[in-house]
């Protein structure tokens, strides 16, 4: 069976726009792309590493253990052999306590990407290759979540095209979220379940390429 890792935020984990529920696995993108990849004889399950709030490198001065930095090599050697790492991150380096932009997240990344390479696995496991999402871009936070994210829609601009540039130097697989997918018009940060069902879907192409056939 071949592993994939998906280390992530919110907006994996599926959280329901307005409310601290969940959507069920199956209605999680990493659930519909687990599962469209097991419908012929591959076998394949997809680890969910998804923490609300996770930054790429930066600490939450309000909850700990949001820095995507921390422990992430452990993670790494916990679960090899990986057949590949999804990373899809940066909504949360946004927030309004926040000042970044979005080449200070795409670095982030970069670092996150250079972590995975380092981690200590076992001798004879494989390194496995990344792909980078980039997460759709923020609109007009609304809601509970608001001022947490006030001003995100313009830190955020220019993402994906950051994060493309990062993946082009460090040899990544990249995959624009936004060019399938949008916020919830509900919060405009978080993902409608049917958000969820398109990226999931839209995954399974660039994954399969990414990962070897089973033998």
């Amino acid at each position: 069976m071949q592993q994939i890792l998906v280390y992530a935020d919110s907006l994996s984990w599926g959280i329901v726009p307005t409310t601290r529920r969940r959507l069920d696995f199956d209605q999680r993108w990493p659930g519909v792309l687990e599962n469209a990849l097991n419908e012929g004889s591959r076998r394949v399950r997809v680890i969910e590493d998804c923490l609300n709030g996770r930054r790429t490198v930066w600490d939450d001065p309000f909850k700990p253990g949001r820095n995507g930095l921390q422990g992430l090599a452990q993670r790494i050697e916990i679960h090899s052999p990986l057949a590949l790492v999804v990373l899809m991150l940066g909504t949360n380096d946004f927030q309004s306590m926040h000042p970044h932009n979005a080449w200070h997240s795409a670095q982030g990344t970069a670092a996150l990407v250079r972590a995975i390479r380092e981690a200590p696995i076992e001798p004879g496991m494989p390194v496995p290759p990344v792909l980078v999402v980039a997460p759709p871009p923020i609109t007009a936070p609304r809601g509970p979540i608001a001022p947490k994210f006030e001003g995100g829609e313009h830190k955020c601009v220019g993402l994906a095209g950051a994060l493309r540039t990062v993946c082009d130097e460090l040899g990544c697989a990249f995959f624009d979220a936004g060019s399938v997918i949008h916020a919830s018009p509900l919060d405009g940060v978080h993902l409608d379940a049917a958000q969820h069902a398109e990226l999931g879907a839209a995954l399974v192409g660039p994954v399969s390429a990414l990962i070897a056939p089973d033998r």
